[in-house]
């Protein structure tokens, strides 16, 4: 499970500098989403043993010439709103400003934990100097560097202190937990709402941990599940780069915590470039996907209407193409019987699991099919395979030499590797690993 927490605080006070401290520079980063790089949102580290989604709130830009508060004000809604923790970080340099009691005033209210974060302290010896910033009302204050990198270890120690004491989702491996993602308005929590209604289940609604979200339990067929509905999101703004913003750290979350990710489109839209964050953010994650295509009793149609739209996926969700596709109308009940079903089917899938003797009977056919690769007349030897995981399937071939193991064999042996078991609906994890002559 990975907690969020939030840098708040007004302009130049540093937030991009800490966040690129955290995320760039540790050693320990589990991961970097699609579009971090770019636009420097979010990013996660592992820190303590605690997984850490780390969000710089500096990445929400005014569309207009807003007044400052009315920026801050929008950051401080996401970390209310969202995070599990929140940084409060003001600028040492500067000193106390009344933005910064503005801050503070909103984030006292809302009880959730804050730490008080003075930054650009670059001499310690000056901290007495900031005892002003104590006026602000929060007990737990830590005196950092973010540019020099000071004390930042110290930060995210205190981070991890807050968190050991939340309560962690218990894990349930009978359970499949299903994230429903997507833009504002494609049908999300219809979807969910028509799903309950097809399988005329028993339904409670639980808050779902600190992000917002309603969870759904239910059990069908003997399947227990639980639907995250990221459609809770409140809307912060009319400007548009905010919405996107928020709705990207919402799936975020969603997605960590699921097994099964429905990916919802809107058939009457083109597909965008928010559509293809947020389903990146599913595939690198190593989630099972399924993209729906929701709306489709508003679309005219002929005979090649549905293979035009599937190419259209296809060609857009190139890095997905193992995601199968499903047309259906949350309003009018089209297809939605199908969901379960195919749930159920990407779920056995991402959970395969294949016999060592069966994998090498199918490495050997493959090297016999399309020889290994060689470079300056030293070839690849692959000696043998062992799968390693699930969820997703992972592999783990052992060879002569990783330099050789070029990224388009490794491709052929995913593609082959499908081919044989199915593992439709599943990312596949195809790693190398070097073992001597002498070992073999």
């Amino acid at each position: 499970m990975s907690f969020t927490v939030a840098i708040v605080g007004r302009p130049n006070v540093g937030k991009s500098t800490l966040f690129n401290r955290i995320i760039g520079k540790r050693v320990s980063i589990v991961d970097d989403k699609p579009g971090v790089t770019r636009d420097r949102i979010y990013g996660q580290i592992e820190w303590n043993g605690k997984k850490l989604t780390v969000v710089d709130t500096g990445g929400v830009e005014p569309a207009s010439r807003d007044i400052i508060l009315n920026q801050m004000k929008r950051q401080v809604d996401f970390a209310i709103d969202t995070a599990d923790v929140i940084v409060f970080l003001v600028d040492g340099k500067e000193g106390l400003t009344s933005a910064d009691e503005d801050v503070a005033s909103i984030l006292r209210k809302s009880g959730k934990p804050v730490l008080l974060v003075v930054n650009k302290v670059d001499n310690f010896r000056n901290v007495p100097e900031n005892y002003e910033f104590y006026r602000l009302g929060f007990d737990d204050i830590i005196f950092i560097s973010a540019s020099h990198g000071l004390a930042v270890g110290d930060l995210l120690d205190r981070l991890t202190d807050y968190i050991k004491d939340m309560p962690e989702e218990p894990e349930d491996e009978d359970i499949i937990k299903v994230a429903v993602v997507g833009k504002p308005n494609v049908g999300k929590s219809s979807l969910v709402n028509a799903i309950l209604g097809e399988e005329r289940v028993i339904v409670s609604d639980i808050p779902g941990t600190t992000r917002d979200a309603i969870d759904t339990f239910f059990e069908v067929d003997g399947k227990k599940m639980v639907f995250i509905d990221t459609a809770g999101m409140r809307r912060k703004s009319k400007v548009k780069e905010d919405v996107e913003f928020y709705s990207n750290v919402r799936a975020l979350g969603a997605i960590e915590r699921s097994d099964v990710v429905l990916m919802v489109l809107d058939a009457t839209q083109d597909i965008s470039e928010q559509d293809k964050r947020i389903a990146g953010i599913a595939h690198e994650a190593g989630k099972a996907i399924i993209v729906v295509v929701n709306k489709w009793d508003l679309i005219e149609k002929d005979e090649h209407t549905m293979n035009q739209f599937r190419e259209k996926i296809k060609t857009e969700f190139a890095f997905m193409q193992y995601a199968p596709t499903l047309f259906i109308s949350a309003k009018t009940g089209q297809r939605v019987h199908r969901i379960i079903e195919l749930i159920n089917f990407v779920m056995d899938q991402y959970t395969f699991r294949v016999k060592t003797p069966l994998l090498n009977d199918l490495v050997r056919e493959a090297t016999a099919i399309v020889e290994p690769p060689s470079i300056k007349g030293k070839k690849l030897k692959i000696y043998y395979a062992v799968q390693t995981g699930i969820k997703p399937p992972t592999f783990v071939f052992f060879i002569n030499d990783l330099k050789l193991f070029h990224f388009s064999y490794a491709r052929f042996l995913e593609n082959k590797l499908r081919e044989t078991f199915g593992l439709e609906g599943t990312p596949v994890v195809i790693k190398g690993k070097e073992k001597g002559e002498k070992n073999r």
